[in-house]
């Protein structure tokens, strides 16, 4: 355990941002299940309202840190082209 006064608040900010990331990274995780059941169920109109809510789920992301811009321009690439190919 750290001695220093400045340590310890170090120690407890890392863990309330740990928390919240990891909060944001569950909503984001179940934001794309949502949309990959949509698919598999085959439900055009559902995947095209879950394309929406997970690309805006994944710019946030991108915006608070939680996953890199290029990783998430990827995912949009991919789902966008998996929800395409429903037609």
């Amino acid at each position: 355990m750290a001695n220093r006064k400045a340590k310890i608040k170090t120690i407890e900010v890392t863990e309330i941002r740990n928390e919240r990331n990891r909060a944001l990274r569950t909503k984001l995780h179940t934001q794309i299940r949502k949309l990959a059941d949509a698919i598999k169920v085959g439900d055009k109109e559902k995947a095209q309202v879950e394309l929406k809510a997970s690309i805006v789920r994944l710019d946030k992301s991108v915006t608070d840190g939680i996953v890199h811009r290029n990783t998430a321009a990827r995912s949009k690439s991919r789902l966008n082209k998996t929800v395409k190919a429903m037609a």
